[in-house]
């Protein structure tokens, strides 16, 4: 498991699955997304995305553990030790029982002040109640289920969840569809959500049970084992406090809107979020199919090799980030008119903010990786200045200019953190060179960004094809300019960037075998 040639293969497979089953949730989540809102309304659409925030902020509880758990369980596995194994899937288990309870009671605290929050909007409370109680649910079963799976990712195997876990997930989407389309019953609509979340979580379980039959995780153990493992609680605090922040920064956005907007600006910019979070997602799904790997190869301690992968993986993510972010600053806004209605397009500002953060967000990936395998995290009180940052802005930048405000608040907690502290942490505590050595690399892949995002956006400008006629100009006119962005910003990463030249000799040697 610890060879290299294993490391890459494992590392493919999960990409080349994962991708696949993101493409297919993408897809599902443009053509749904249109459904929904014709068939259930703005409103309803709207209370989705405001329910899905307070779930997220009752999911708190669970932030820290499984990063925790994946980072002890890369020794064991990759020694075979299989008693170890068991007793730290023995205490998650433990653990996740205790957080699953502490959600439901929250659950419950929060939803006796739904008529208070709700009492104004137009959707009764009893669809309210349904719609969030369905959601709890569907979330306490990865606590009290499906709490294995992590397992499955810390092994390099995480592709299996997305076949099982994933299949499900479409097939809810599927079965959502239709009953909005032909039925428009929001209630049996939510009511799938527990329905194919069940189903997941018993496949996805039968499936751990063939493929480690030796593992006999015992919750009722899980407390005894907290004594000989008491590091594990020591990272799950650090990692908490920085979840929280990550949480703050990538899962309100929805709850400020309601809070400092209307509950219909969430379904608007619910549209937005929905083309970012599917292929964000899709991106950190393919990226995270090698994170088992990069902890398994910091394990064996070869800094030199340690290194190269280190920048070929950061100039990875700045490519792909910079794909993703020039599509996304041509594309979004005639998407948004051709697929829903030019009434749907907000404000450019908006769509110029989101670049910005999107792009800091995914090109940082390389730095959190590592970071996770070399157990950085007791730098918090670098997650409470970010998160203090954040919140501050938010409240004063939002309460002036709305959604405006909410996305210069997320953007000001990233740069003194994510961009400056997060790259020195690592490289004086993880690698121990440096941090001049980053910047050098770093620069260029920055500036090859902006100068290749510049160019290509003047050339887009000019080039003879309306994107706002129709789906077939759209896709003309995504084809062209994405491909000069590409030939642009690739060639130029290849030219100057570290780690390229060694990430294309890779390639060609992976297609060659």
């Amino acid at each position: 498991m610890g060879d290299n040639s294993g490391r890459v293969h494992k590392a493919i497979v999960n990409v080349k699955v994962n991708m696949l089953f993101y493409v297919v949730a993408v897809f599902l989540a443009f053509f749904s997304r249109k459904i929904f809102l014709d068939c259930l309304g703005t409103e309803f659409m709207g209370l989705t995305g405001t329910l899905a925030s307070i779930l997220g902020y009752l999911n708190l509880a669970e932030l820290g553990i499984v990063q925790c758990v994946n980072f002890f369980l890369y020794k064991p596995l990759q020694q075979g030790d299989r008693q170890k194994t068991t007793e730290i899937m023995s205490l998650m288990g433990y653990l996740y029982r205790c957080i699953g309870l502490a959600i439901l009671v929250g659950g419950i605290a929060v939803s006796l002040f739904f008529p208070l929050i709700f009492g104004k909007t137009a959707i009764s409370l009893g669809i309210v109640y349904f719609a969030f109680y369905s959601f709890l649910s569907s979330s306490l079963m990865g606590y009290f289920i499906n709490y294995r799976q992590v397992l499955l990712v810390a092994d390099q195997k995480n592709y299996l969840v997305a076949i099982y876990f994933q299949t499900a997930t479409i097939a809810k989407t599927v079965a959502q569809i239709g009953v909005a389309y032909w039925l428009g019953d929001v209630y049996l609509w939510a009511a799938l959500e527990v329905v194919f979340g069940l189903v997941g979580c018993i496949v996805l379980n039968w499936k751990i049970n063939r493929e480690y039959p030796w593992l006999m995780a015992d919750k009722s153990k899980g407390r005894g084992l907290l004594k000989k493992y008491p590091e594990v609680l020591t990272y799950i605090r650090q990692i908490f406090i920085h979840k929280i922040k990550d949480f703050m920064l990538n899962r309100s956005d929805e709850l400020f809107v309601f809070i400092f907007v209307s509950l219909k600006m969430v379904a608007y910019y619910g549209n937005y979020l929905l083309i970012i979070t599917k292929v964000t997602s899709m991106l950190t799904q393919a990226a995270s199919s090698v994170s088992a790997s990069i902890g398994n190869l910091v394990a064996e301690g070869n800094r030199e090799r340690t290194m190269q992968v280190f920048w070929e993986f950061t100039t990875t993510q700045h490519i792909v980030a910079g794909v993703f972010c020039f599509a996304l600053y041509t594309l979004m806004e005639p998407l948004i008119a051709v697929w829903l209605g030019p009434e749907y397009v907000m404000d450019h500002t908006i769509l110029v903010l989101l670049v910005i953060f999107v792009y800091i967000s995914n090109s940082r990936r390389a730095n959190d990786y590592f970071s996770h395998s070399y157990g950085l995290y007791a730098d918090i009180w670098a997650a409470w200045v970010e998160l203090g940052i954040n919140v501050g802005v938010t409240i004063v930048c939002g309460w002036l200019w709305g959604i405006t405000g909410i996305l210069i608040g997320k953007i000001a907690s990233l740069l003194p953190i994510v961009v400056v502290w997060k790259p020195y942490y690592l490289f004086k505590s993880g690698f121990r060179l440096p941090v001049a050595d980053y910047w050098r690399g770093a620069i260029r892949n920055y500036g090859v960004f902006a100068v290749a995002f510049a160019v290509a956006v003047a050339i887009a400008k000019r080039l003879p094809i309306d994107p706002y006629v129709g789906y077939a100009n759209l896709a003309l006119y995504a084809a062209a300019t994405v491909t000069i962005f590409v030939v642009l910003d690739v060639g130029g990463n290849i030219a100057l960037a570290p780690g390229a030249k060694e990430l294309v000799r890779r390639i060609r040697k992976v297609k060659s075998e």
